[in-house]
């Protein structure tokens, strides 16, 4: 079994879950719904599966209405996956601030180089 941030990745790794999920971020849809777009490119019983993935690893839930499947996205399902990646961007921001001071350093020693050479001519 895998832990809950690996099955979101697992979920979201996937181009055609991804439009499903930004799909159902303007609202909830049912099944048909959701397929719909995909239909051209796979079969029901595939998007289907693509669904289940989404529900097992929690980032939408389904209901039953009658004969109706409705979705709705479930945006905390997405915090674990955010506050993972937040301690990755903090990293990445304090590493570019680093690289900018460096190149700052090096801008500044070329002007300063070009500026002497000018003089010598």
């Amino acid at each position: 079994m895998q832990d809950q941030l690996s099955q979101t990745f697992a979920a979201l790794a996937d181009p055609t879950r991804r439009a499903m999920l930004a799909q159902l971020s303007k609202g909830e849809a049912n099944i048909s719904d959701l397929a719909e777009p995909f239909l051209k490119e796979m079969s029901l019983p595939a998007v289907t599966k693509h669904i289940k993935v989404l529900e097992r690893a929690g980032l939408i839930t389904k209901t039953r209405q009658a004969q109706w499947r409705p979705c709705k996205l479930n945006g905390e399902a997405l915090k674990g996956a955010a506050d993972w990646m937040e301690q990755y961007r903090i990293f990445w921001e304090e590493s570019f601030d680093r690289l900018d001071a460096y190149l700052k350093t090096v801008t500044v020693k070329k002007n300063t180089k070009g500026k002497k050479n000018d003089r010598k001519k």
